[in-house]
């Protein structure tokens, strides 16, 4: 457990992020990364906290979410409700898995 010890309060806080996460990177980059969490008014931590969670929100996004366009939507349903008949490809890779996974 990492206690801080709030300068205004006099009060000693418990840290609610107990994870670490050590970085190395030249000195211009921290001079940068400092004057901006400063203009941000953040600590160091929080401003790249924020900032690298934002962009992983995005890529998770990005990797993990389907948009489709109302057109697209309306396909999606159609073939969910009246999916079309197997083709021999499915047909011989459904044949394909049954002999290779046996329960």
């Amino acid at each position: 457990m990492v206690v801080h010890f709030n300068q205004e309060t006099a009060m000693p806080r418990i840290a609610q992020r107990p994870d670490r996460i050590s970085l190395r990177i030249s000195a211009q980059a921290k001079r940068t990364l400092e004057r901006a969490a400063a203009y941000a008014d953040k600590s160091l931590t929080d401003f790249i906290t924020e900032v690298a969670m934002q962009r992983a929100d995005a890529i998770v996004r990005e990797q993990e979410v389907i948009s489709l366009s109302a057109q697209e939507w309306q396909r999606f349903q159609s073939l969910l409700l009246d999916p079309p008949a197997p083709n021999d490809k499915l047909i011989h890779a459904l044949a394909e898995h049954s002999r290779i996974v046996r329960r």
